[in-house]
């Protein structure tokens, strides 16, 4: 995972306010649930009381209305306790499966804002396992909060001064074995807390092995590669079952203190209780109080571990709610202005002197000094070596990222001034790995224009070359589209996202390298498409290919982040060195014929210009 920003200052009052922000519409019943909660603790606290009491009268040589008396208490208060715990049982489980759900939508709401940059903080693979697995302890830690962090300090509390109130003096011995717990257990939460702070990184390191193993499948099976990846992911798996070997480890000790507490008190209150009971002939401590006294004892005892278990839950979850904060509290880099602009008026693009930085702290700028001015309606090449921050350029017409230095203007206006979702509704992207999602081809073409007619999606297709192929599918237009496009080719893929992009009839198209999996003959269909269709749309094409912008007006020659050249397609080839090369490796045959053809047309303008004087 990238380190975030904001990792090292949330403290944990940011962290507890940020998730019960997150509760909502869930308060009432997470207010409602410790109140149960209590209330079902004063209820079994009051049973030993009574069944001591009971006991008492037996002794006392009571009749059958007695003991159907007590009886009918017990009988009563038990029912109570049994409602009780249910709807506190039922309400805690709503509170905390709601707290669940707002905070993923919350989380996923935040990271549809984000700008680029901000997602560059987190991995995929973080991402997903903080809308997962972190949501899911901090989902199980809030239902221990409401019920069992609840109910265990009462019980104890309760526990020990109900055993005073049946036995006096003798449990203080309940005062001495609770702290004795209450130090043991707390050192064993305080040595696994550290532990589970490394594997919830550990699980981002797993999760990012499955991710980039599944997205390069093909390659892995290419080069035979499945033992390695076999071996790289156990190898991350094994790491996190040491980390948890060792936790459960340490945790397991929970058991024996606990049973050694119990069998301490269970010692000292048979052995002094009785004798208590036997010298005193029951004046100090009869066989009920001694009963109650047990009971309360072993209440006390599984208070403290619940409490325990409470602790470990807490200290596991610590870790994934400030992680889940992390995007909560992310803000987007990217913000409208106060009073924005709701009108983009043309397609023309400037940038004035623009330069930008992928960080504040980054030494390398991936762009200096463009200074470059696109009328509305032109068709501009961009061509240049990998590396050289064309696709970076584009990012910054859409306000995918803003500028370090100088400015972007669309309309005549800084692209900082408009709404961001109207700037974005006019410019159009189509990428060489551009995204269909799951659903009909009709769902995902309508992504472009949901009020689109089946007629103006046939057109659109027909003019990105996708209606042929599409008119061979069993089901045509209505045909599922797997998750990420799988259940079709490439190119397929592409004159799809190009269709999905000509339905929003926007005033600035970019393709980026988005023909690089279609044929030359069907790349020049689709740019004869783009003329006649949006004629007035500035189209930018960025291209490795040289015949994908020959119909250019301009073309801009990217190296290293500046631009070296701006030139139509024959000045180029004339005078720029880097566009030449690039056309020279791609058409060493034609070469010739072109060179001698713009010889030629030379010549003639000389001698046109000799007859005229």
């Amino acid at each position: 995972m990238k380190h975030n920003s904001q990792e090292n200052e949330l403290t944990l009052r940011d962290v507890f306010s940020t998730i019960l922000g997150s509760i909502r519409e869930f308060k009432g019943k997470s207010v409602l649930t410790p109140i149960l909660v209590t209330g079902e603790v004063v209820i079994e606290c009051i049973i030993p009381f009574v069944t001591a009491s009971l006991i008492d009268a037996i002794n006392h040589g009571a009749g059958m209305d007695t003991i159907y008396h007590y009886s009918a208490i017990l009988v009563g208060l038990a029912l109570a306790s049994l409602t009780v715990g249910t709807t506190a049982g039922v309400t805690g489980s709503i509170a905390s499966t709601g707290l669940a759900r707002n905070l993923r939508h919350d989380m996923f709401a935040s990271i549809q804002g984000f700008s680029f940059s901000n997602i560059n903080k987190f991995s995929t693979s973080s991402l997903v396992t903080r809308l997962t697995t972190d949501t899911n302890n901090v989902q199980q830690a809030y239902l221990m909060l409401i019920r069992m962090a609840v109910r265990a300090p009462l019980m104890s509390i309760f526990a020990i001064v109900m055993a005073f109130v049946t036995a006096g003096p003798m449990a203080a011995i309940y005062i001495v074995v609770a702290l004795f717990l209450a130090l043991g257990l707390g050192a064993i939460a305080v040595k696994v807390m550290p532990i589970f702070r490394r594997v919830f990184k550990k699980y981002d390191e797993l999760n990012d092995s499955v991710e980039e193993n599944i997205n390069g499948i093909r390659v892995v099976k290419s080069y035979v590669r499945e033992d390695y990846e076999r071996t790289k992911f156990g190898a991350a798996a094994y790491n996190i079952y040491e980390d948890f070997v060792h936790a459960e480890r340490i945790l397991a000790l929970n058991a024996p203190v606990m049973t050694m507490a119990i069998d301490v008190i269970y010692l000292f209150i048979v052995f002094f209780g009785s004798q208590a009971i036997v010298t005193s002939h029951g004046e100090l401590l009869n066989v009920g109080s001694l009963s109650a006294l047990v009971t309360y004892g072993f209440s006390m005892l599984i208070a403290l571990m619940m409490l325990s278990m409470v602790l470990v839950m807490i200290t596991m979850s610590e870790e994934s709610a400030r992680r889940i904060c992390e995007v909560l509290v992310e803000k987007s880099d990217l913000t409208n202005p106060a009073d924005p602009l709701m009108d983009v008026p043309d397609g023309s693009i400037d940038f004035d002197h623009v330069g930008f930085k992928y960080s504040a702290d980054a030494e390398h700028r991936a762009l200096k000094d463009i200074d470059l001015h696109i009328k509305s309606g032109e068709v501009i090449g961009i061509i240049g070596g990998t590396g050289s921050s064309k696709s970076t350029l584009v990012s910054l017409i859409s306000r995918l990222y803003d500028a370090t230095e100088g400015s972007v203007r669309v309309g005549g206006h800084d692209v900082r001034e408009y709404d961001l979702e109207t700037l974005r509704n006019q410019v159009a992207v189509v990428l060489q790995r551009n995204v269909l999602f799951s659903g009909t081809i009709k769902e995902n073409l309508r992504w472009g224009d949901e009020n689109a007619t089946d007629e103006q999606l046939v057109e659109a297709c027909k003019l990105a070359q996708a209606d042929e192929f599409i008119q061979t599918l069993p089901d045509g237009y209505d045909t599922y589209i797997e998750q990420g496009g799988t259940n079709v080719s490439g190119g397929q893929k592409q004159r799809l996202c190009i269709a999905r992009a000509l339905l929003k009839r926007p005033k600035i198209l970019i393709l980026d390298d988005s023909t690089s999996a279609v044929d030359t003959k069907t790349d020049g269909r689709i740019r004869a498409g783009f003329r006649s269709y949006i004629p007035e749309t500035t189209k930018i094409i960025i291209a490795q290919r040289t015949s994908s912008v020959k119909d250019a007006d301009r073309i801009v020659v990217m190296d290293r982040g500046e631009i070296n050249d701006v030139g139509t397609p024959d000045e180029l080839l004339e005078r720029n060195d880097i566009y030449r090369d690039i056309y020279l490796s791609q058409n060493k045959e034609s070469h010739d014929e072109k060179m001698e053809e713009l010889e030629q047309e030379a010549q003639a303008a000389g001698k046109d210009g000799e007859r005229d004087a």
